[in-house]
């Protein structure tokens, strides 16, 4: 019994490592998205989270708040990014880098690699010479080449493009080791082998440096850390009682020179070691005892269980909600049989195509894929009449999903539009994706695309078709309806005039 104390009070985790755990759950909370291998496009994404967490990990049910830095001064040539830097001026003034410290899942990740049994390079003046690194990376990746090709309309997150790992690991390698995603392997070029021997490169580094990718690379960790005097949360130095012994700073796994300044993420580990009790964890003057002794010596033992209790409960509540949540209202279904086919139409009134259809034996089932004919659908044009597909047939009918904050997708946008004027009898449209971060119909003003574009404002086009959240998404079509080509990623010319030419 004495050798379990003596182990548990060796290993038990520290308040800090518990609400690392913690936060890294909430904001990963929709945990069902890796037995679908999907992306959660919940309400919720559209807010961020303190911390770094990619947007594309199937369980985020946040934005992570350099990705939407990144896509708001890449939008910023036809909106202002009032939200995005009303966010992080909130999330820098209120906490600093205790975000870095205690809500990032990036640095619980590095902190375990940490762990493992290997030789460790000591910091140094090398180390605190390559924290600047990652203000360089903030100023060039993060917002220069965002602001540089928002003029040319094309998104371009620098930063999360090029370098990030999160987006690496959360993101592509999470949803690509979903069995259903198998297929889009063939999608995968130069870029993402880059970024892949990035991340290995990152790991490898934060196996023997404390927090690698933190210490030198995270933009993030940059922006907050300009802030980090200002932090109304962290530790904080009383330099009246300070007498220079340099504990705090041998003691301190970061590149410090001194408590509280820029690369100090408030993780407490120098309040133990002060002689003179000098340095505090404070939210404002409210001073917070920070300490790994059991809270039974504190006398706050009572007051550690009770907030405990309420944030289970809180996430509690998060998990049901975005994993389980409350049933829609199930649409009337109007179901005809024609032959061997039964035909499903949802909605107030069934769907008719003003046309009537013989069906027998041969001909082509109602699905997404090549061969099937592809169920009927209206959505309204932006701008313009309502777009029916059945009454399309006899033409050649491109349709695209697509969003505006997706960089591709917008690339390929002129192709569609030259392939549509070039070929009067083909029906080209551009369908934007459920997910709208910005007003579709003020950026489309900005430009001069002579494209029908319509908006998926419920997802029935992307779920007709069998469109992931992997965008853009392009399904061709022959004069009859029936699939010729439905597939994720960018459409070429040469591709769209071979399907043209086999339908012709």
């Amino acid at each position: 019994m004495d050798k379990q104390t003596s182990w548990w009070s060796r290993h038990r985790p520290t308040t800090r490592r518990l609400v690392q755990l913690y936060t890294a759950l909430l904001y990963n909370a929709h945990l069902k998205g890796f037995a679908e291998g999907e992306i959660y496009t919940g309400k919720s994404k559209a807010l961020c989270v303190p911390g770094l967490n990619c947007y594309s990990c199937p369980a985020a049910v946040g934005a992570c708040p350099l990705g939407a830095l990144q896509n708001a001064v890449a939008a910023s040539a036809s909106r202002p990014a009032f939200y995005v830097v009303g966010v992080l001026l909130l999330f820098g003034l209120a906490l600093g880098r205790v975000i870095c410290g205690w809500a990032c899942p990036m640095g619980l990740l590095q902190e375990l690699l940490h762990k493992l049994p290997t030789p460790k390079i000591k910091k140094g003046r090398i180390t605190r010479a390559l924290t600047w690194l990652k203000y360089v990376l903030l100023v060039v990746l993060a917002l220069a080449v965002p602001l540089y090709y928002a003029f040319r309309r094309v998104p371009v997150p620098g930063f999360c493009k090029y370098v990030c790992p999160a987006g690496t690991l959360e993101g592509a390698i999470a949803l690509l080791l979903h069995p259903d995603n198998q297929s889009k392997l063939g999608l995968l070029g130069i870029l993402f082998t880059r970024k892949f021997v990035i991340l290995v490169l990152i790991t490898l580094a934060c196996i023997f440096l404390y927090r690698a990718f933190c210490r030198f690379l995270c933009p993030l960790g940059a922006l907050y850390g300009l802030m980090s005097r200002l932090a109304l949360l962290g530790v904080k130095l009383d330099q009246s009682r300070c007498t220079d012994c340099g504990a705090c700073q041998r003691v301190c796994p970061m590149d410090i020179r001194k408590v509280g300044d820029r690369e100090c993420i408030s993780c407490g580990k120098c309040i133990g070691v002060c002689p003179t009790s000098a340095i505090q964890f404070r939210a404002g003057k409210a001073v917070l005892h920070v300490s790994d002794v059991p809270a039974e010596k504190t006398g706050k033992r009572g007051r550690r269980v009770l907030t405990w209790t309420l944030a289970l409960l809180v996430l509690a509540g998060v998990l049901i909600a975005v994993n389980f949540p409350a049933s829609a209202k199930p649409e009337p279904v109007s179901t005809s049989q024609t032959g061997n086919e039964t035909v499903q139409t949802t909605g107030e009134e069934p769907q008719t195509t003003g046309e009537t259809q013989q069906t027998t034996n041969a001909a082509p089932a109602i699905g997404s894929e090549p061969g099937q004919r592809l169920g009927d659908f209206t959505v309204e044009r932006i701008g313009g009449a309502s777009f029916t597909l059945s009454e399309q047939r006899g033409r050649f009918v491109v349709l695209n999903i697509w969003a505006t904050w997706c960089g591709p997708c917008v690339a390929e946008l002129p192709i569609l539009e030259e392939f549509a004027n070039t070929h009067p009898d083909a029906s080209v449209l551009a369908v934007h994706a459920s997910l709208i971060t910005e007003d579709v119909e003020q950026w489309l003003a900005q430009g001069s695309c002579s494209l029908d574009f319509a908006i998926d404002q419920d997802g029935t086009v992307s779920n007709l078709v069998g469109a992931s959240t992997m965008l853009p998404h392009t399904v061709i079509l022959d004069r009859n309806g029936t699939v010729l080509y439905n597939c994720p990623g960018s459409i070429t010319a040469a591709l769209l005039e071979d399907f043209y030419s086999r339908a012709s």
